[in-house]
């Protein structure tokens, strides 16, 4: 596996590909890599003859008094784990590489139907930051498919969205969320877990499971999501939100809607848990 830190050798590296008749996957991350990421490099390499993963902790997307300068950066080990999986490329700019003029003179790419609601209501601009991020990157890469997890439901769905609208030919495909036996969703921030918590942190996806079977009984959306909250207070989570949405539109769901996402968000200590889980109705 080669690693390189400017966009210069990325193209360089995907024109000889594409020269040689391969198709081209990427994973975008930002690094500190577990089961989860590896998972997405699997999906990718099924789908195309080269994958390239980049590893980007990009500030655009972290919030005044988030965790952008404590966020884990482990590019050795990471590197380590992409080589073991066979991994082509790893592409690992820094800031000055990305945004050479600096992070007040860039253009922003804004999907503001998708980016207003469930955790861009308490993470204002996070979304514009993922959007504007990954649409550098495709342009960077210029990829036939990429993948992201399905754990970040609403990030999957804003670059959907920013794909179609600004006719990027990419093709985006979500992978499945890992978990761990407990049925904790797989995640880097989960890193800031003390032992306590981590007994804890499974009660967001047991919550949401218990949610989606009440609504597969009928039970009204309205109770269905008080019922949540209160079992995320009392196993000692700090609920951001949960919703019940369409999973198209990420609106509240109606009773018109059939394919439907119930999306939380919950304080754990220094961690703030995303975790999702769908359902069809009949």
């Amino acid at each position: 596996m080669n690693t390189v830190y400017s966009i210069a050798d990325v193209r360089e590296y995907v024109r000889a590909a594409r020269a040689a008749g391969k198709r081209v996957a990427f994973v975008p991350t930002m690094g500190n890599l577990h089961k989860g990421h590896l998972s997405l490099v699997h999906k990718a390499q099924e789908k195309a003859d080269v994958v390239i993963v980049s590893i980007y902790v990009n500030p655009l997307q972290f919030g005044a008094n988030e965790d952008l300068e404590s966020y884990p950066r482990t590019l050795a080990e990471d590197q380590a784990q992409l080589k073991g999986e066979n991994v082509d490329l790893l592409f690992a700019p820094s800031s000055n590489e990305i945004y050479p003029e600096g992070m007040e003179h860039h253009t922003n790419v804004a999907v503001d139907s998708l980016s207003n609601m469930h955790c861009g209501k308490t993470r204002p601009g996070h979304f514009t930051g993922v959007a504007t991020i990954v649409c550098k990157l495709f342009n960077i890469v210029q990829p036939d498919v990429a993948v992201f997890g399905i754990k970040d439901f609403q990030q999957l769905a804003v670059i959907r969205k920013m794909v179609e609208d600004l006719y990027l030919p990419v093709e985006v495909i979500g992978a499945d969320i890992a978990r761990d036996s407990r049925g904790l969703a797989l995640s880097s921030r989960n890193g800031y877990l003390s032992d306590e918590e981590l007994d804890i942190a499974p009660s967001l996806y047991r919550v949401l499971s218990e949610a989606r079977e009440q609504v597969l009984q009928g039970m009204s959306y309205d109770l269905v999501l008080r019922d949540a909250l209160a079992k995320l207070a009392q196993a000692g989570l700090k609920p951001d939100y949960i919703d019940i949405c369409s999973q198209q539109s990420l609106q509240p769901a109606t009773t018109q809607d059939k394919e439907l996402v119930i999306l939380a968000a919950a304080y754990l200590g220094r961690a703030r848990l995303i975790d999702n889980v769908t359902l069809t109705l009949p």
